[in-house]
């Protein structure tokens, strides 16, 4: 599979498509980075209302590490739910600016061994392969166990407003070629105008923050 567009290979085929590439932005490169509590909740305000992800350290450390370092870069703001295949997956993870994107292209993190099964509201980085992990995060919208074997780790899962993430626009389907839905690359490289005019119904998220500490 594709790194799902990375992230199961769906990408544009493999089963989950997902992904992309990261380079840690200035910010994070230049300041002390504060240590990632081993419990922390986001709260996720979309299009279609609110979820909250908690993610563990545990389960996944370096998948809940680089979910913090996006959340405290505000990543996640005005990005599109891009790739929403029915009873499948929900997967988020480019930023609506291309400049943003390309400071993060490069910044692929190791592996997490799988700890957690891909269940119904888990979430996980997309991957295309070993140690290629960035940007791309999906939500198993039901039990996908088939995911664990290709190294698919969840770092979370969705503890509130599970119902708002099934809610989120499908028709588009799934990635080209399988679906109808946009192209990542030109995501990353036009960014959100591009989806504003050809896939103007997905759905996107307003704000993503990190909402507690435990």
């Amino acid at each position: 599979m594709a790194r799902m567009c990375r992230i199961f290979g769906f990408v544009p085929a493999a089963m989950l498509a997902a992904l992309c590439g990261c380079e840690r932005p200035a910010a994070v490169a230049t300041q002390k980075a504060r240590p990632v509590p081993e419990v922390y909740r986001a709260n996720f305000e979309t299009s279609k209302g609110s979820f909250v992800v908690e993610a563990t350290k545990s389960w996944a450390p370096e998948g809940a590490e680089r979910f913090y370092r996006l959340m405290e870069q505000r990543f996640f703001d005005d990005a599109r739910f891009f790739r929403v295949v029915r009873n499948s997956i929900a997967q988020f993870g480019i930023n609506g600016t291309p400049a943003v994107n390309a400071r993060w292209a490069n910044m692929t993190f190791a592996d997490d061994p799988v700890k957690q099964s891909n269940l119904r509201g888990t979430v996980a980085f997309a991957t295309s392969g070993p140690n290629t992990r960035t940007t791309h995060v999906f939500i198993n919208l039901k039990d996908n166990r088939r995911l664990d074997k290709s190294g698919f780790a969840p770092f979370g899962k969705v503890v509130e407003g599970m119902a708002v993430v099934d809610q989120l626009y499908s028709f588009y389907g799934d990635l080209p070629p399988r679906g109808e839905g946009p192209d990542p690359a030109r995501m990353e490289r036009e960014g959100n105008e591009y989806l504003e005019v050809r896939f103007p119904r997905l759905d996107y998220i307003k704000t993503a923050r990190i909402a507690e500490a435990k």
